[in-house]
């Protein structure tokens, strides 16, 4: 098919499918702007793509080459700079290359967004991994010498008492969407401080890219208060407080102006907590879920993700859903993320147990921590594991003690799952993948869910190779599947909080619910669960391919806006109240939310008069 023709088939396909989704397409953008001002704003640059009527009504003839460029050839142009830097730099290392496609990216969208996001949209499989998990975490460690140009809002501890008034500067009258981080704990690379603040920028990529949030009503937030990371404070090119991180009542009060100051001016906004180090995560998480419309990512995202992930295995077993119960788990990391798999997996427990809580079957947990085995008798037990902790007495630990090391762990309780989020790479090593072969389970799960790449706890080759070629395999990095030989397959998941975290905001933000329930979490974990069809079960598959994250956020969302009608915790979003939202079936929530999904094309801008 000819290169145009190929256009007009994917557009008339879009157009389609807008249709299906009973999408809205906008009118006409009122600017107040002029000139060059405009062709420096990424919101509004259009580049070579301007037609004459607006070139004519902004300013613009004369300061463009006079041909017009078609979205579709812009498009297509920069597509092929893509494929050329591919091509020119085959050979160099992964780290090499994978920065200087963020670079390229980078580029675009600082100076045309809508154009940026019609890539990372279509492309979506490829450049998730540039601007999101894993390269954003290399991004991080180099942030220093990879900026260019401020994006986002920095508060730091030297603007206490100011922060009202400063939230007043971000140009954009309403947000929508807020991820805020503290720097302290970027995926498994530690305390990055201000550097941290690629995470929100990547993660709000992810909610433009899959949710379908307006990128002008999207807001990264980073909150410096300081780093006791030594080599960044001797960092000629750090760019943040050069002083060490504030504690106690010192950090609330920061993290506290913020919340309220951004609550003032945008109250409908949804927050997104990311990468605090578990300490905070859980005290903020506590602090605000209910005085907010705010959640942590890495402790119930996570948490999503995984269950999701533990119901598909229990599916690949051939067994019903309320055989979870019995499953056999360990858990590897007791951090954040691990403590929101366990509560989270313990509530779908409880609800699948009708709601008995002291039942023996209520703990199928094994969890290890740095010091190995966690059990009751352990020293200073945190309080957050302890309900986590195994018993010692009456043989129920089989024979396994307090610190017991995790190869000798899953020799003795042969469990069905060996979930990883311990950020220790390669922790999972031959030993240990060999030993779940005895697993109880026919299909046992290996989950090395640990970011960035490095930190995974073993690769997708090592696990198909040393546990066996019937595993279910998932990790939080992206893998490539392993040939097995004979024509066989072995599945890699991506087990990646962007299946969850863009519906949980999504949902959370068109419901205009009060908080976010655990209820609504849950849904969209088992939303998400219920996406995979039986026959990708059998293949190994629990969970879906990007591709389609659109139609998954969608789903998601859907069921989060249903919980909260469902839990009257909804209070409607703009023109539709709790009512018309009471009133909509599952199908017409589904095409609300569809139809609120912001899609990138060039709109006609009129001049504020």
């Amino acid at each position: 098919m000819g290169g145009r023709m190929w256009y007009l088939a994917r557009d008339a396909w879009r157009l389609s499918q807008a249709r299906w989704l009973s999408v809205a397409i906008p009118g006409p953008c009122i600017v107040n702007k002029r000139g060059t001002d405009i062709l420096h704003d990424p919101w509004f640059n259009k580049d070579t793509g301007f037609p004459l009527t607006e070139r004519d009504r902004l300013g613009l003839r004369g300061l463009l080459p006079p041909r017009i460029i078609s979205f579709e050839q812009q498009y297509e142009r920069f597509m092929e700079s893509y494929r050329s830097l591919e091509h020119n730099t085959q050979g160099e290392s992964a780290n090499v290359v994978s920065l200087a496609k963020w670079r390229l990216l980078n580029r675009l969208h600082d100076r045309n967004e809508t154009l940026y996001y019609r890539v990372l949209i279509d492309n979506i499989e490829d450049f998730a991994p540039i601007i999101y998990t894993p390269t954003v975490g290399l991004v991080c460690q180099n942030y220093g010498g990879l900026f260019r140009r401020p994006r986002g809002m920095y508060f730091s501890a030297k603007d206490k008492g100011e922060m009202m008034s400063m939230i007043y500067n971000w140009p954009a009258q309403e947000v929508d969407m807020i991820v805020i981080t503290d720097g302290s704990r970027i995926l498994g690379l530690g305390d990055l401080g201000v550097q941290g603040i690629g995470i929100p920028i990547g993660k709000l990529d992810m909610y433009v890219a899959a949710a379908g949030i307006n990128p002008r009503r999207v807001l990264p937030v980073m909150l410096d208060v300081g780093t006791n990371n030594k080599k960044l404070l001797d960092d000629s090119l750090y760019l943040g407080l050069r002083q060490p991180r504030l504690d106690g009542d010192a950090y609330l009060s920061i993290v506290d102006e913020f919340m309220k100051a951004a609550h003032a001016r945008w109250p409908k906004a949804v927050v997104q907590f990311e990468d605090f180090q578990m300490k905070w995560a859980f005290e903020t998480l506590d602090r605000y879920r209910k005085r907010y419309c705010m959640f942590n990512d890495d402790v119930q995202g996570t948490a999503g993700v995984a269950l999701a992930g533990l119901f598909g295995a229990v599916r690949a077993q051939g067994l019903p859903l309320k055989e979870f119960v019995n499953q056999k788990i360990i858990v590897v990391g007791a951090g954040s993320a691990g403590l929101g798999v366990l509560k989270m997996a313990k509530q779908a427990v409880s609800k699948l147990l009708g709601g008995e809580e002291n039942s023996s079957a209520n703990n199928p947990f094994w969890v290890l921590d740095k010091d190995g085995l966690i059990t009751k008798g352990r020293k200073n037990l945190d309080p957050n594991v302890a309900p986590f902790a195994r018993s010692c007495d009456s043989g129920e630990i089989e024979g396994l003690t307090e610190g017991a090391r995790l190869l000798e762990v899953v020799k003795k309780v042969k469990p069905h799952v060996l979930l990883g989020l311990s950020g220790v790479g390669g922790i999972f090593d031959e030993q240990i993948l060999k030993a779940m072969q005895n697993s109880t389970s026919p299909r046992p799960a290996i989950f090395a869910m640990s970011n960035p790449t490095m930190n995974a706890e073993c690769t997708a080759s090592e696990a198909f190779k040393y546990a066996g070629e019937n595993i279910i395999f998932a990790s939080g990095s992206p893998f490539d599947n392993v040939d097995l030989g004979n024509g066989k397959i072995g599945h890699v998941n991506q087990a990646n909080n962007m299946y969850l975290f863009p519906g949980i905001g999504l949902g959370s933000l068109l419901s205009g619910a009060r908080f976010i329930s655990d209820g609504m979490l849950q849904a969209a974990s088992e939303c998400l669960a219920s996406y995979i069809t039986d026959n990708e079960i059998q293949k190994g598959i629990v969970f879906p391919s990007i591709s389609s994250i659109r139609k998954i956020t969608a789903e998601v969302g859907a069921a989060v806006v249903l919980t909260a009608v469902e839990e009257s915790i909804a209070e409607g979003h703009g023109n539709i109240g709790f009512k018309e939202l009471s009133y909509m079936s599952k199908g017409e929530t589904m095409a609300y939310v569809s139809r609120n999904m912001w899609y990138p094309i060039y709109l006609p801008l009129i001049q504020e008069k």
